[in-house]
């Protein structure tokens, strides 16, 4: 029986924005993450998708991106929170690397990396979220059927969303709607 996920954007979302992140040293939680165990209580997935262009602008390689995952993963858990995947998007369409110097469906604000997600791990999207902090985010959520949710952290702080979307302070804030709207039958409202 397929369950609802919800995905989450990386940086800025539940990390510290860092340009091209690479260094799992510089990984850095944003508050409010411990929230998400209460998520996955009420038995939604919990999915990292993240746009990673450094690597076909090749600032770093794949490896680095596990690298930074796998601690991410292990940061999470101090906070009572496992992840059920992550998924990244090496693409860039002004890539260096001939390899990943493309247009493609999983970078964000396609749907690819959510409908791998929902292949993968047997997702009900119209029943699932996104939770990010860019419009890209937004867009991907809207693309795949999902209901998308804006945080104002990182690059989002002071960004009005998208018309419709609904908008929070930060991730505990949106997380609580989520858990919210599961006892109404309404999503999230702007």
């Amino acid at each position: 029986m397929s369950r609802p996920a919800v995905f989450l954007d990386r940086d800025g979302t539940l990390v510290e924005e860092v340009a091209y992140l690479h260094d799992p040293e510089r990984l850095v939680l944003l508050p409010g993450v411990g929230a998400l165990a209460g998520l996955a209580a009420a038995g939604f997935a919990l999915v990292v998708v993240t746009n990673q262009a450094g690597v076909a602008r090749g600032y770093y390689d794949q490896a680095a991106v596990e690298r930074v995952h796998r601690r991410l993963g292990e940061l999470v858990a101090g906070a009572g929170v496992r992840l059920d995947a992550v998924l990244s998007c090496p693409h860039h369409p002004e890539g260096t690397v001939a390899r990943y110097a493309r247009a493609c469906r999983c970078r964000k604000p396609g749907p690819g990396l959510l409908e791998t997600a929902a292949e993968r791990l047997d997702l009900d999207l119209p029943a699932s979220y996104l939770i990010g902090n860019q419009p890209t985010d937004a867009g991907a959520a809207v693309a795949a059927g999902v209901t998308p949710l804006l945080v104002a952290t990182g690059h989002g702080a002071g960004r009005a969303p998208p018309p419709g979307v609904a908008a929070f302070p930060d991730l505990e804030a949106a997380a609580g709607a989520v858990l919210a709207a599961r006892k109404r039958p309404d999503p999230p409202r702007p």
